[in-house]
């Protein structure tokens, strides 16, 4: 038994077909069958079932499959761990921004970086929160800084949370709501486009009871977008209304070109923002930074 073998069960497993796995693995179905019947004859037991024309695991099989996962992951990590301790430095990390993170962070920690620690190597994106989360269990990303609202709690997953930042409603300084001698209603406001992110359900819980029905962010958001610049942008240039973390208009406020609006009731309404990565895996140097970054940025 090897570590190739392994590899080809679970690539088959996770098919669902030799053919599939083989193309995957850019090997010929022979030499791919070969390997996994090695494997089987090695353990004395049957680890596969044709089922038509699907493969499926046996009973025993789910037993080797789980273990070998395990032992997959440690050897990679023996070699990560190898890799940080030879490299030198502060060695390479990627990272992945939640809509929130990504307007409070994105470019102060490119320039953090570039001016504190040049011969660290970031790469940072952007995109669904489902694909960040693939990618970080895939090892293709070191971390996640998003709103922990939307995962799920799991085994193989570490969240540190790092802070709750208040949500509200933002606008231009020169919008009609902003003349008015008292603070608006939610209907007052949706009657103007509602500009936002894509909401957690707990939040559409929130301002379902604190507004009414009509506040529901299905029908009451007409500009959606994870990118929530561009949303500010639109707030500045017309009369459509940002809901979602004050922070992320901090700028436009101090300068004058934005304003909050106080509702009537007032919204209560937090972002949870984590660092969330792969539990048990070992860390590059640079995260220790990234960490201090984050805390320190982070905050209403």
């Amino acid at each position: 038994m090897n570590l190739k073998q392994l590899e080809h069960l679970l690539a088959v497993a996770e098919a669902g077909s030799f053919s599939r796995a083989a193309e995957r693995l850019h090997l010929t179905q022979s030499a791919l069958s070969r390997s996994i019947r090695l494997l089987e004859e090695d353990l004395g037991t049957r680890l596969l079932d044709r089922m038509g024309k699907r493969t499926e695991l046996t009973p025993l099989g789910l037993t080797v499959a789980s273990r070998a996962r395990r032992i997959l992951f440690e050897s990679a990590e023996l070699r990560r761990s190898t890799d940080l301790l030879t490299q030198g430095g502060q060695g390479t990390i990627s990272i992945a921004l939640g809509s929130g993170p990504g307007v409070l962070l994105l470019t102060p920690l490119l320039v953090h970086v570039a001016q504190q620690h040049p011969q660290l190597r970031i790469e940072v994106m952007r995109g669904s929160q489902e694909a960040h989360l693939g990618m970080l269990r895939t090892r293709r990303l070191d971390a996640l800084v998003v709103d922990i609202r939307g995962i799920a709690p799991s085994a193989d997953l570490r969240i540190e949370p790092v802070s709750q930042m208040r949500a509200g409603f933002i606008c231009r300084s020169g919008h009609p709501l902003a003349a008015l001698s008292r603070p608006p209603r939610f209907a007052e406001v949706a009657a103007y486009p509602l500009a936002s992110t894509f909401l957690p359900a707990d939040t559409a819980r929130i301002l379902i009871d604190r507004y009414g029905i009509g506040a529901d962010p299905k029908t009451a958001v007409r500009l959606r977008c994870e990118e929530i610049g561009s949303l500010l942008e639109t707030v500045r240039a017309s009369d459509a209304v940002f809901l979602g973390i004050v922070a992320a208009a901090r700028e436009g406020i101090l300068s004058g070109e934005l304003i909050e609006l106080m509702l009537d009731p007032p919204l209560d309404s937090h972002a949870q923002f984590a660092l969330v990565t792969l539990a048990g895996r070992t860390e590059a140097p640079a995260m220790g930074l990234l960490r201090a970054f984050v805390s320190d940025r982070l905050r209403d």
